[in-house]
Order: structure tokens, then sequence, then C-alpha cells
């Protein structure tokens, strides 16, 4: 490909997704939205998100979760949630609240081996049920956690949503970091702020004290210098975050003073001072 091509490729994605100007609303009952995305499945994007919704219920504010990864919903699971959500009115769906977190997921209002064979109208339709017909009480935080990719749910949500703050979640492995990239991009294109990246699995720690750097290194630190963002911290692997996943008890709701929670509470932090 030359240097011409080149240029006309990226006019004619430029033509085709231009950075717009949207009509963008705020969600009944919610203060500040913070999304919490990745450019690719893996990444443990929904664990990440989880333990931050308790990291900032600890913290002592009123926080909120919703699961709008329609294809794939994790939440029921890591919170260990199995009723369906009520409602008063026939209308709105009043939030399950778990851990001191208020809670919604469309894995509440089907089976869980249900596959969700859904085109994207559908999708669409579904997520202004989540963000139009949910009486969220009194939240600070609501924490969006977004399926990956750049397909039609996340699309509606940084078309449509007053989103005050993206947290983009990645692993320190190259072709993670590229699948990024595209994401950061597309929120540009949508005029949602980026606030920070997340780097996950940053390394292990083996018994005889040495560290591995299974997935790469600094990976995270690449992408945020490359787009000018803060790279909110970097979390070991450990075994714990999984297993306490698998469970339905979030690890930071039981593993509150070791060295992982201490990282994630610094970006909990960091998170706050970026969205005030």
């Amino acid at each position: 490909m030359t240097e011409q091509d080149v240029n006309l490729s990226k006019e004619f994605v430029d033509k085709i997704s231009p950075k717009s100007i949207y009509k963008k609303n705020k969600i009944n009952g919610v203060k500040k939205i913070i999304a919490i995305a990745s450019g690719k499945g893996g990444v443990g994007k929904s664990t990440i998100a989880v333990n931050i919704a308790i990291a900032l219920k600890n913290l002592n504010y009123k926080v909120g979760i919703l699961d709008a990864d329609i294809y794939g919903p994790s939440i029921p699971k890591m919170l260990g949630i199995s009723e369906k959500p009520k409602s008063e009115d026939g209308k709105t769906l009043i939030p399950i609240t778990k851990f001191g977190l208020q809670c919604m997921s469309i894995g509440f209002l089907v089976s869980e081996d249900t596959p969700m064979i859904w085109r994207g109208p559908m999708v669409s339709s579904t997520i202004k049920t989540f963000t139009n017909n949910v009486a969220w009480k009194d939240l600070d935080y609501l924490i969006i956690d977004l399926p990956p990719g750049t397909g039609d749910a996340l699309l509606t949500f940084a078309q449509e949503i007053d989103i005050d703050g993206a947290v983009i979640i990645t692993t320190p492995q190259e072709i993670a970091t590229l699948d990024v990239t595209r994401g950061i991009k597309m929120f540009e294109k949508t005029n949602v702020k980026v606030i920070g990246i997340i780097e996950n699995m940053k390394s292990f720690i083996s018994d005889d004290g040495k560290e591995h750097f299974i997935f790469g290194k600094d990976g995270g630190q690449k992408i945020a210098k490359q787009f000018n963002v803060d790279l909110l911290g970097q979390i070991p692997i450990d075994i714990r975050l999984r297993e306490q996943s698998d469970n339905g008890e979030p690890f930071m709701e039981v593993k509150k003073d070791n060295k992982t929670s201490l990282i994630i509470n610094e970006i909990a932090e960091k998170i706050v001072k970026k969205i005030s």
C-alpha cells in the first residue's frame, strides 16, 4: 500500500465516521456516569468494573452498576444474583441491591444459558430501557460495564448518554493495546472523555518472589502515553480476583487489606478526582 493509498483510506474512514455532536441525556437518579470499556474481550473488564464499584462504595459513595454487555452478561454471576428485578408500575424496573450496590443486567431477565441472538435495533432498545426505565435512587456514581469492541451497544451509550468519563481496561499484550486504540478513537469520535487506562494482569509473582510478565510488559503505559491520558494503575494477576468472581463475592468486598485491593482502591480514588 502506497502513502497515497494510506491517506485516501484515512480520508474515507473520517468521512463515514466523523467526529459529531450528539444530543446526550442524563440518567435519572444518577449524578455521575463512568463507563468501563475494553477494545477486546478476555481482559478482565467486568471483574475490574465490579471491584471498582465496590471500592467506590467502600469510599462511602452511593454506587450502582449497569451490566450493558447484552451478549455476555457477567454481573449476575460475579455478584451472586439469581433473582429477577421487580416493577411497581409495570414500566419501571427496580434495581436489585447486593453488597450495597444497586444492580441491573439483562442477565437478571433471561436464564443463564439463553443465547442473546439479537440484531442492533433490539440491543439499542434494551439499552434505552435500562437508561430510561430503571429506578436508580440517589446514586453518586453509576458504573456501566460496556461490552467489548465498538459495536451497537457501546455506540448507543456513547452517542446518547452523557457519560462523565470512560476508563479503558487493557492487558500489557500488544494485540490488546491495538484493540484499545480503536476503542479510544471511537470515544473521541463520540465526544466521550477517556479519563485513563487500567492495565490488568500486569504480572504474576511466583512463590519464589520472582515477577513474571506473562502477557508482555508496559503495554498500558505505552497506550496511555500515545493518547496523553493517565495510567490509573496496574493490577497484577491475582488468583483470588478470579476465585471471588466465580464465587459471586467481589474481591474488594472480602479482601480489603492486601496489595491488590490497595491498588484498586487507589484507582477508585483517582477516578473520583478525575470525574470531580
